[in-house]
């Protein structure tokens, strides 16, 4: 018998691991054009197939007999990054073994040093949400923040450091030397690009990018900060938090507590949302969707099922560039609409919208992301195509099975 994880060359060339505890997985592609995406497979099968009770006893390799990251996730899944041609099959072999340590892609965590903020990201781009210590301060920050980067390394876990460690510097040469202050300000802060993105994107007292929130009417009842959080998974392809929240009042209910479970994988620019409500007891509206800036009101479209717009960020005439932002609505919605304020105020024109009517309080599941105009979507007509490519792909996932 071999060895776990011994490699043996096959007819075909191809270079794989076997032993008595060995299988192959396909993933298949059914859409004419390349996919590369995170996929589940049942973690339980996986370990009785393998013989193992369970963990991080076994590797996965490609056809070219590398291994390949996996993950193990809370809800009992194993995680792959599958790379298949258009119309194709990708072969990845699972054996018992010790598996490589590889790069991490996703990661978040709390960051109490800065209010409370939960921030994750992954090679594409990063997020925040606000936590009870800003709520403290009595600060209107509501909606989830879009953090812009242009490389595949994590970056926020060094954006924090580095301003948590200057910013004493900076408030004390205020007093004594302003402009050496902004010059320190200048070249270590995360509101300006250090080279490798930023922060520019204004949420204040909005739904930002993707927040869920009830409605009365056309009056939107914006949660405030979490109160309560879970960090379920960490990497290497998925991060998942779950976070519960009490929203605004709503007629005729009382403690109604808003859930919300949300996670974002390698290679995606965009982050899996589901939202419920314990305690609703009426039937209400359920809306997500995008900030509309002052700046820019034009450069925004509704579909049946999406939302998309290319926000000017924070300074558009010093920046140059645009954060292109979308919420997309796969299990359907009652409407998209752009829904404006008469007196816009702090920059913000208004909402586009995803509107769920008469929603009943069940788990309802999302998609809301970004993607910036200096790394991988260079206009707004690309990231359309993006998003009409997310959607076309969650009507047709990639096929996985065991041979």
């Amino acid at each position: 018998m071999l060895a776990a994880c011994e490699k043996v060359r096959y007819d075909d060339g191809s270079v794989r691991p076997t032993d008595a505890r060995t299988f192959t997985v396909g993933v298949t592609n059914s859409t004419d054009r390349f996919r590369q995406e995170v996929v589940e497979l049942d973690a339980k099968e996986v370990f009785a197939r393998l013989g193992i009770s369970g963990g991080r006893q076994f590797c996965v390799y490609n056809a070219l007999g590398q291994q390949v990251p996996y993950q193990l996730t809370y809800d009992g899944k194993v995680l792959i990054d599958a790379a298949v041609r258009p119309c194709g099959t990708a072969l990845y072999t699972f054996s018992k073994g010790t598996p490589k340590t590889f790069v991490n892609t996703c990661y978040g965590r709390m960051y109490p040093e800065r209010v409370d903020d939960i921030a994750w990201e992954n090679d594409r781009g990063a997020y925040r949400c606000y936590g009870p210590a800003l709520q403290r301060t009595g600060e209107d920050a509501f909606g989830n923040d879009v953090w812009v980067k242009n490389t595949p390394d994590l970056e926020v876990e060094k954006r924090y450091y580095i301003e948590d460690v200057t910013k004493p510097v900076i408030t004390a040469l205020k007093k004594t030397n302003p402009a050496a202050a902004d010059s320190l300000n200048m070249i270590t802060s995360y509101h300006f690009d250090q080279g490798h993105g930023l922060d520019c994107y204004k949420v204040g007292p909005t739904l930002g990018c993707g927040t869920p929130a009830l409605m009365d009417g056309d009056k939107i009842l914006f949660p405030y900060c979490y109160k309560d959080y879970e960090i379920l998974d960490n990497g290497p392809l998925r991060f998942t938090v779950k976070l519960v929240y009490n929203p605004a009042k709503i007629k005729g209910c009382d403690n109604v507590v808003e859930n919300r479970i949300l996670s974002l994988d390698k290679g995606s620019n965009f982050n899996k949302m589901t939202v419920w409500y314990d305690g609703l007891t009426v039937p209400a509206d359920l809306a997500s969707g995008v900030v509309i800036h002052t700046e820019d009101t034009e450069n925004v479209e509704t579909g049946k099922d999406y939302v998309v717009y290319a926000d000017p960020t924070d300074n558009p005439k010093g920046q140059n560039f645009q954060i292109y932002v979308a919420a997309l609505f796969p299990n359907g919605v009652t409407e998209t609409k752009k829904l404006m304020y008469d007196n816009p105020t702090r920059g913000n024109a208004g909402h586009a919208l995803g509107i769920l009517r008469g929603y009943k309080g069940g788990g309802y599941t999302y998609y809301f992301g970004s993607a910036w105009s200096k790394y991988d979507c260079r206009s707004l007509g690309e990231w359309q195509l993006r998003v009409a490519s997310y959607l076309d792909g969650l009507r047709n996932p990639l096929n996985v099975g065991i041979k």
